[in-house]
């Protein structure tokens, strides 16, 4: 167990989605006092056992009141991720973004906690279109008329909420932009590009791909976004961001298709491309390389232990154990 979290006490958003269980669950494993900040009690009471160092606050992340909760940390992971949502409500997902944010930065400011850590996105950099290394002080190409542009737009807005927050009132609030995460706690039905390839594998499907799959990016355990987002939250400087990624995962969506249908599979299925039409109407964002490097989040003692085929395994292994 970390020093600096003997005895304390830290308030965690988005409590039930999948980065919010993990790292309640890894906060609890080690002992410290969460209070999980959830919509749906009976869903948290289910996903939930240890409730005897754990408790609710049970509210739309919106209207989270603003109270002496005798909190120490704060990990702000509540956000609407579902693609479809950027293009069909870009109004909710903005209010969202913002007005929860900026609630969870009053609720640090009038707890006066020693640290805090927004869950920000990679897709704060746009689609950058080569394979150079995208270092946080990175420019972004986002065109704020695209109606997609409603999350990581809404992701920008917060992060210079965050840094309004610290300047202004000198709230500890660091920002973690995230890289695509996964692994065990994937809901089998889950909409996203590497849960289906993953059904594929499962179900013995060939994974068919609606473009010819040349967005590139790195991935992440979510066992290393845990120990990422920890590592900033204790570590990491106020007023910062930092990237979060498995640099040796970097590959096409094309090729990791492959790697699952090879290794995962095992080659009882195959690759195949049958490009749609208008895919913005659906949410998929533009080809892009996101080369994200992580040497500042590195050098706070981070790196990443898991590769990408021991994360997909192990997000299948689960999904057949416990969501099928």
């Amino acid at each position: 167990m970390n020093d600096k979290l003997i005895g304390k006490k830290v308030l965690v958003t988005g409590a039930t989605g999948l980065i919010g269980q993990a790292l309640v669950r890894e906060l609890l494993r080690q002992g410290v006092h969460v209070l999980a900040a959830v919509r749906n009690i009976k869903k948290a009471e289910r996903t939930f056992r240890d409730t005897e160092h754990i408790e609710f606050i049970v509210s739309d992340i919106t209207e989270i009141a603003n109270d002496e909760y005798g909190i120490d940390y704060i990990i702000h992971a509540a956000s609407i991720t579902a693609s479809a949502a950027f293009v069909q409500d870009p109004v909710g997902v903005i209010q969202v973004a913002l007005s929860g944010t900026q609630r969870v930065l009053e609720i640090a400011k009038t707890n006066h906690v020693e640290s805090m850590v927004y869950l920000s996105s990679m897709e704060v950099y746009g689609t950058p279109e080569t394979d150079e290394k995208i270092s946080e002080l990175h420019s972004t190409n986002l065109n704020t008329m695209v109606l997609r542009s409603s999350y990581p737009e809404s992701k920008r807005m917060c992060e210079s909420l965050c840094a309004a927050y610290w300047s202004q009132y000198g709230v500890p609030v660091k920002v973690v932009r995230l890289t695509q995460t996964f692994g065990p706690g994937v809901q089998y039905e889950d909409g996203r590009v590497f849960a289906e390839f993953a059904r594929c594998a499962i179900e013995n499907r060939d994974i068919i791909l609606h473009t010819k799959g040349e967005t590139k990016r790195s991935y992440l355990h979510i066992d290393d976004a845990v120990s990422a987002i920890l590592t900033v939250l204790l570590k990491g400087s106020d007023g910062e961001a930092y990237n979060a990624a498995n640099e040796e995962s970097y590959c096409s969506i094309y090729e990791m298709a492959r790697l699952v249908a090879d290794k995962c599979a095992e080659g009882r299925i195959k690759v195949r491309i049958e490009e749609k039409k208008d895919l913005l109407k659906f949410g998929y964002a533009p080809t892009l390389h996101m080369n994200l490097d992580t040497a500042k989040l590195k050098q706070l003692g981070w790196k990443a232990e898991r590769p990408l085929k021991e994360t997909y395994q192990s997000m299948i292994d689960d999904m057949k154990t416990n969501h099928r």
